[in-house]
């Protein structure tokens, strides 16, 4: 969460002096006709209004009366490669860094790329997932939120996540292949039709589609924006109240 510092609380009673001085001076004017008087007033009451402002705002930042805690929750993403989990997910964590919300990005490319070698057998996707499952655990415990964009094709593993991190909202990326493979720009769907990489998700291997999903996205209906702001009003409905 955000701490408010000293200088921010000091700035901010400025520039809120600064107009509530000018009403002052105005209406002492008005009333006596004398603007030396209207001056030594308007000063006068900022020097003591600005401090007891401050120690306000410092008494009420201790106080926990009236304060909700956002509870840290986890947007998975699953879908097809190339069915456009990464992008809509790095649109809602722009939006939900936006309302300020203490929160990381985890994608299956930046994981693979800290751990390599992990494989791709149903097993070694699997066990990848408890880790990244333990991952997010370890932020949730430290109140941090996370937006994860990973294929994740078996229901298995799904669950063991649920199971593993609080607040778990499956976010089903639902793209038909066809349109999947006109996406794909690496190539890797010719790639795995020619036998070239095995255990691939919708070609050499299953996806199982999730039964349970908090929010479907379908692509060909919804733009990238209008995507993200679904999952980010599911968001503000069910966490920001």
């Amino acid at each position: 969460m955000f701490k408010e510092t000293n200088t921010r609380s000091i700035i901010k009673g400025v520039t809120w002096r600064l107009v509530a001085t000018t009403t002052t001076v105005i209406i002492v004017y008005i009333f006596f006709g004398r603007l030396d008087l209207a001056i030594v007033a308007g000063l006068l009451e900022s020097v003591l209004k600005i401090a007891l402002y401050w120690g306000h705002e410092r008494v009420w930042h201790k106080v926990k009366w009236g304060k909700k805690r956002i509870e840290p929750f986890n947007l998975w993403f699953t879908g097809l490669p190339a069915s456009g989990k990464t992008v809509i997910a790095d649109a809602v964590y722009v939006e939900l860094e936006k309302m300020q919300i203490p929160i990381e990005r985890i994608d299956s490319k930046d994981i693979r790329d800290l751990i390599p070698n992990i494989g791709f057998s149903r097993e070694e996707r699997n066990r990848h997932l408890s880790r990244v499952g333990h991952l997010i655990k370890t932020l949730q415990n430290n109140s941090i939120s996370t937006v994860a964009s990973f294929i994740s094709p078996y229901k298995e593993s799904r669950k063991a996540l649920r199971n593993m991190v609080k607040n778990n909202i499956v976010v089903y990326v639902k793209t038909d292949i066809e349109t999947c493979k006109k996406r794909d720009t690496t190539g890797s769907y010719e790639r795995a039709l020619q036998g070239e990489l095995k255990n691939f998700t919708g070609i050499s291997d299953v996806y199982e589609e999730p039964e349970h999903a908090e929010i479907v996205i379908e692509t060909e209906k919804l733009s990238i924006e209008e995507s993200a702001q679904v999952i980010t009003n599911y968001i503000k409905k069910h966490y920001m109240k």
